[in-house]
């Protein structure tokens, strides 16, 4: 994973409102939630939200998708395990450790 990509992707998790949307995403899976429930699960107003999504989808964390008049929003759990992986990538100097295998998390295709 480029570096550029993860540091902006720790930056867009890096505030309360954008974790606990992006955490709210990756609850739902792949088939993802309408902007108008997040808003209300999050308690935000739209404007607010459609900056943070924003910001979301900039750091290539999540996807929007079109259906009607409604946006749905789902976590990218390829760039997620990839964010988990580049941090992860030299544990423990090489040892066996605990560290959670994110290949079975739910959307990974590989």
């Amino acid at each position: 994973m480029d570096s550029n990509l993860v540091v902006r992707a720790l930056g867009a998790l890096a505030h309360e409102s954008r974790l606990a949307i992006f955490r709210i995403l990756v609850v739902a899976g792949p088939d993802g939630v309408a902007a108008g429930e997040i808003a209300q699960q999050v308690g935000l107003a739209p404007s607010s939200l459609s900056f943070h999504l924003k910001d979301l989808s900039h750091a290539e964390l999540i996807i929007a998708r079109q259906e009607g008049r409604y946006v749905f929003y789902s976590a990218n759990f390829q760039a997620m395990n990839g964010l988990i992986g580049f941090l992860t990538e030299n544990c423990c100097a090489g040892a066996p450790c605990t560290a959670s295998d994110p290949s079975n998390c739910c959307g990974d295709s590989t």
